[in-house]
């Protein structure tokens, strides 16, 4: 019993783990997709702030400082890719797959210009990562600590996603969001601005996807490295759509990602399976996600679709 006890423990840890980047990433993706502009390129946003995150971490010490910077970055890249498709009209997947090139490009880039031509930053110090909560309170490896001794932002982040909630559901700017995305031209005939919505939405796609990017490098590792997020973007998205849309239902969807991504992370520690077919798992299960359920999700019905300005 105590082992079973301790392996649900290490279980939950390992879930709390990897839920917190694609969450962060698909509530971003939710404000994006349901104001009506397709935003692909969450990968190229989560990838550059995990490289600022750990950079800012590295020189600075602080790691709510390189946090927030991160998602300041991923902002950045948000306000890139809204004026791509919300004033100039760009395709809204293409301006989303070069957001995938730009982003890890310019970051290997930065990081051999700034590291003495190495495409890896330098290990941080731990006092550099994000707090943990309840550190040194409880036993190590007992069940108490695995669940509750992780850090801080795995439980921020289901904050964030109740704020998303109410956002969407409770206050005027989240009722304007839902219609731009249905029906943007009946909204402008109402006097509601649609690129003011349409940016507001992308940018904040942009800073909560640097926010899950950063999580990588400030949490599940120490440093940045070309792969390091590994197409946790194109996760996200998927638990979007697997989630109809909605911050409630990429919750759920995003928790479920992270649960095979857990078993992922515990049976890789056991020879008796492959390691490259545990490592399909998560990847997998998207797939399967994707084709049972998205037939099933209400895409918005003007997303993706041009809007331009009448006057």
């Amino acid at each position: 019993m105590d082992v079973i006890i301790k392996d649900l423990g290490l279980l939950i840890n390992a879930t709390l783990i990897a839920t917190p980047p694609l969450l962060f990433a698909a509530l971003g993706s939710c404000f994006s997709e349901r104001c009506g502009v397709v935003n692909i390129g969450i990968e190229g946003m989560m990838t550059i702030g995990a490289f600022t995150g750990a950079v800012v971490g590295l020189f600075s010490g602080n790691g709510w400082l390189a946090f927030l910077c991160a998602g300041l970055a991923g902002a950045v890249f948000g306000v890139i890719h809204a004026i791509a498709c919300v004033s100039f009209h760009a395709d809204q997947t293409i301006a989303g797959t070069a957001i995938n090139f730009l982003g890890p490009g310019l970051a290997v880039f930065l990081c051999k210009a700034m590291f003495d031509n190495s495409s890896d930053t330098p290990a941080m110090d731990p006092a550099s990562k994000l707090p943990k909560l309840f550190e040194g309170v409880f036993p190590t490896g007992s069940f108490l600590s695995n669940v509750l001794n992780v850090y801080s932002v795995a439980y921020l982040v289901f904050v964030v996603a109740l704020v998303c909630w109410f956002v969407f559901y409770k206050t005027r700017f989240g009722a304007h969001l839902r219609a731009v995305g249905e029906h943007p031209e009946a909204c402008e005939s109402l006097g509601i601005d649609v690129y003011k919505i349409r940016y507001i939405c992308v940018i904040l796609s942009g800073f909560l996807a640097g926010l899950g990017g950063a999580f990588v490098t400030l949490a599940t590792i120490n440093q940045f490295r070309p792969n390091v997020i590994v197409g946790q973007g194109f996760i996200a998205i998927a638990a979007v759509i697997f989630g109809k849309f909605s911050p409630e239902g990429a919750v759920k969807a995003c928790l479920l990602f992270g649960f095979c991504s857990g078993i992922r992370s515990l049976a890789s520690q056991s020879n008796m399976v492959s390691p490259n077919l545990i490592s399909m798992i998560p990847y997998i299960v998207t797939i399967l996600a994707l084709v049972l359920f998205v037939g099933k999700a209400h895409t918005p019905a003007a997303n993706g679709k041009i809007f331009v300005k009448s006057r």
